[in-house]
């Protein structure tokens, strides 16, 4: 069995070694074994599991839906329904960051637009950014 020390780890998983370590204090990572020399040496399911946590983070999931797919991962046997659950969740956020963000586009589109070429006197921009009215 290959065993890697923390740096290794870090490289193959794409995880910061500082962030290998607060994920084994939070639980999400097993502790690992250590070398003879007392280094933390990770096999490649650990890293397998790093790389999970990693792309899980980039999709904005939250460290508990982490762990509750970590758990399910480990049981393979168990019905999919949960993780389906989470990830809708999921989804969800997405949809209302989404349209949150579409929101602060036509806010900074319309400011733009009836700001152009004008000067601050009468700049919306400066206006709705100093507290004035929103959305007039």
């Amino acid at each position: 069995m290959t065993e890697f020390a923390i740096g290794e780890a870090a490289r193959r998983s794409g995880v910061k070694v500082p962030t290998i370590r607060y994920y084994e204090e939070i639980a999400l990572l097993g502790r690992p074994g250590r070398s003879a020399g007392n280094r933390r040496l990770y096999d490649e399911r650990a890293v397998q599991r790093l790389a999970f946590i990693r792309h899980a983070r980039e999709l904005g999931f939250e460290i508990d839906a982490i762990r509750a797919l970590l758990r399910l991962q480990d049981h393979p046997e168990q019905s999919c329904s949960e993780a389906d659950i989470i990830a809708a969740e999921r989804l969800v956020e997405v949809e209302q960051r989404i349209a949150s963000l579409m929101a602060l586009k036509a806010e900074l589109a319309g400011m733009l637009e009836q700001c152009r070429r004008g000067q601050v006197a009468q700049c919306r921009v400066i206006e709705t950014l100093g507290g004035g009215e929103i959305g007039a």
